[in-house]
């Protein structure tokens, strides 16, 4: 096993990755959602010889188990496989053909890297150390019970028991070719809020016979700046923001209502716990005040923060410094959020991302973005990534 050449099994499938990659963007499908994507999934996981699961956790869910030759530990690979409600605006031959649906987050990627793996292994089974199992999760944009967790309930952990998981992420952010880790705390919890500011309407000549809620509103939106600057402690990560307000219809009408929508990001529970009691105590002070009625709720079952084991991580980062044509860096904490942290709960792993910003190529904006485009050269370094994780640790 010490002979295999990765990349240059990498190379020989890349056609195929890409295509598969191309073939998931033009057919991107919403949480909970994808089940055109499972169902390739399932169907070419069978083609390359792997036991098969589906419909895990009753959701569209798909676990790949790949049983090697030689005894060793469980490894578990996940990718993600939901789009983004985004209207796509890069001019490609595979766009999305469903309107309003796109893959700006990458997870086309993340499926065709794994799938490459995943054919990389299935070509040297009996020359594997221990199994490994591939996840192909639904629901990773959800940020509540998202797609971990069900298949975690499921038992996909289970049976055998998984001794190392590890999940990749394409990063428009970073530069094509680059991997991205950071050991510890890496990713944050994200609390979603929905506040309805309740007034009385009236005709906008004649304010003061109303309470405006799009008044309140603005004083909320100030006032809830002040968690950062003044409530929680300034060297911890963290971040409150109010992404939407709805309200009104016509310019001379003061509506009835107002509805903010928001989210708070920490890197540690006590933040947590602290930013929500804040976020619920400035919600009533600041209603109170203009004798506004309101409703706030958070998200339920949001995801925790993404730990990265400190020691498999230091690992990883060797292993992957190996990979050539690629380099490795240590980058900052980020405050996106990921229910991979979920399956790092069950066992020891590690997180990473891989680069893709390539000027050269057009490829120059950020995950989310109606303009993300990914440089496919990256495609090959994530396949041969995860099949190594899964080699080293598998006989760890």
């Amino acid at each position: 096993m010490a002979s295999l050449d990765l990349m240059a099994e990498a190379k020989k499938i890349e056609p195929e990755i890409i295509a598969f990659r191309r073939d998931l963007h033009a057919n991107p499908e919403l949480s909970y959602m994808e089940n055109r994507t499972a169902k390739v999934v399932a169907e070419r996981l069978r083609d390359l010889g792997i036991e098969v699961k589906t419909n895990i956790g009753g959701t569209t869910g798909v676990l790949g188990i790949l049983r090697g030759g030689n005894a060793g530990k469980v490894i578990g690979l996940r990718a993600d496989m939901d789009a983004l409600p985004v209207t796509e605006e890069v001019d490609l031959p595979f766009k999305s053909i469903n309107q309003g649906v796109m893959h700006s987050c990458g997870h086309d990627t993340h499926v065709a890297m794994l799938m490459g793996a995943a054919e990389i292994l299935s070509k040297h089974r009996e020359e594997i150390s221990g199994t490994v199992k591939f996840f192909f999760q639904p629901a990773e944009e959800d940020g509540g019970r998202g797609g971990a967790k069900p298949m975690i309930e499921a038992g996909v952990m289970e049976n055998p028991k998984v001794d190392y998981v590890f999940g990749l992420h394409i990063g428009g952010e970073y530069d094509s070719g680059t991997f991205g880790v950071r050991p510890g705390p890496f990713m944050a919890a994200p609390d979603a809020f929905r506040i309805r500011i309740i007034g009385k309407g009236g005709h906008g000549s004649r304010p003061h016979e109303t309470i405006d809620p799009i008044f309140v509103s603005a004083q909320l939106i100030v006032a809830l700046q002040g968690i950062s600057s003044r409530i929680i402690n300034p060297v911890k990560p963290f971040v409150v923001s109010v992404c939407s307000i709805h309200s009104g219809t016509k310019d001379n009408i003061i509506p009835d209502d107002a509805l903010l929508l928001g989210t708070i990001r920490t890197m540690d529970e006590r933040t947590r716990r602290l930013a929500k009691k804040s976020v619920s105590q400035i919600t009533r002070a600041v209603c109170n005040g203009f004798n506004a009625k309101y409703e706030l709720s958070f998200k339920e079952d949001a995801y925790p923060v993404t730990y990265n084991n400190e020691k498999v991580t230091q690992k990883v980062i060797e292993i992957l410094k190996t990979i050539k044509g690629t380099k490795t860096s240590l980058i900052d904490v980020k405050l996106g959020a990921e229910d991979f942290s979920r399956f790092l709960q069950k066992a020891p792993g590690t997180f990473y991302y891989i680069g893709t910003r390539n000027e050269k190529k057009g490829c120059i904006y950020p995950n989310h973005s109606s303009k993300f485009k990914v440089d496919e050269d990256v495609l090959k370094f994530g396949a041969v990534s995860l099949a190594k994780l899964a080699l080293e640790f598998g006989k760890s």
